[in-house]
């Protein structure tokens, strides 16, 4: 089938569209952005009409390529900035009605545990277990296990939108600000860190969203024409380097690096203060960049829950047949 995945994020509204099976690869068809920053949009919190109306036209935009691309179903969720507006009933009410898209506001630690699906199904079981770090625009999320749902899943008000509108005023930013809110997320991620371990040691740790991949792209790491299945790593010491430059340059030089999007260029100092405090309390020496993160995650749960067969139509002989009871199947060996 062809589904539509509309994610209303803190910076972007984002529309993917799929084609996929159950128990296949889902084929990205068609991808497109709408910079709304949202998370902008809020004042004393709640989302301005402004904003509402903005986020309206880039619903019903979404909705009408989804439409055009032949989507079976769209499935439309918003994270922490529409999340934490005190206004967000009315506003998705609005959006409703106006657009027609239910649009379904995801907890913290849900985008946490549909990122780690995600995360799991491209690595696979050999990966064992698995800790994924997601920085977003408005928090970050971070989970941990052995399965495909985690043993623990969290989400922190640290996104990179969000402290740098709350935290680094300048462009560049202050060394000053940068010292504080340095040490301030060390304080915020220690106990964390301290109940992720807690949980069991990792075998793999990974890092999605566009953050860490912008980062380990300026750290060496290969562009994006190389492919999705290109291993992209980001180590603590390549993140150093690349902050002891990026700290003192001005957002339009920033968007000006390959690998940086000029609509998020300006948070990339604080994302990278976030990554780093991330991999010190965790101990994270190295992380694999993984490309799919939360979209993804909702696709891959969406298409488990599907009763279609494959198109090959093949049964799986042991497991498409009824089951027979395991007290019969007893009783006709006596």
């Amino acid at each position: 089938m062809r589904l539509g995945v509309l994610d209303v994020g803190s910076n972007t509204v984002h529309l993917l569209v799929v084609d996929a099976h159950r128990g296949g690869h889902p084929d990205p068809m068609r991808s497109e952005k709408t910079q709304l920053r949202l998370a902008e949009q809020v004042e004393a919190g709640r989302v301005t009409d402004t904003g509402a109306g903005r986020l309206v036209r880039a619903v019903a935009r979404a909705r009408a390529t989804a439409t055009i691309a032949g989507c079976e179903e769209l499935l439309a969720f918003a994270t922490s900035a529409l999340r934490e507006a005190d206004n967000s009933a009315a506003v998705l009410a609005r959006v409703r009605t106006e657009t027609g898209v239910d649009l379904q506001v995801l907890s913290g630690a849900d985008e946490a545990r549909y990122t780690f699906l995600a995360v799991r199904r491209w690595y696979g079981w050999s990966a064992g277990r698995l800790l994924v770090l997601d920085i977003g625009g408005g928090s970050l999320e971070l989970a941990i296990g052995r399965d495909e749902d985690p043993d623990v899943a969290l989400s922190l008000p640290l996104g990179a939108g969000r402290l740098t509108r709350q935290r680094l005023p300048g462009d560049p930013p202050a060394r000053g600000d940068v010292d504080a809110l340095t040490a301030d997320l060390d304080a915020a991620l220690t106990p964390v860190a301290r109940r992720i371990r807690e949980a069991g040691p990792y075998d793999l740790a990974v890092g999605t969203s566009k953050t860490f991949r912008s980062l380990a792209r300026l750290a060496g790491a290969a562009p994006s024409s190389s492919g999705p299945r290109t291993r992209r790593v980001l180590t603590e010491v390549g993140l150093r380097q690349v902050f002891g430059f990026i700290s003192r340059m001005a957002s339009p030089d920033l968007a000006d690096l390959d690998g940086v999007s000029p609509g998020r260029a300006h948070q990339l100092v604080a994302g990278a203060l976030v990554a780093g405090a991330a991999m010190r309390a965790l101990e994270i020496g190295e992380l694999e960049i993984c490309p799919w993160a939360l979209r993804e995650g909702v696709i891959l749960h969406r298409l488990d829950t599907l009763g279609v067969p494959t198109p090959s139509h093949r049964r799986w002989p042991l497991t498409d047949r009824k089951p027979r009871p395991v007290l019969k199947i007893m009783d006709g060996m006596r």
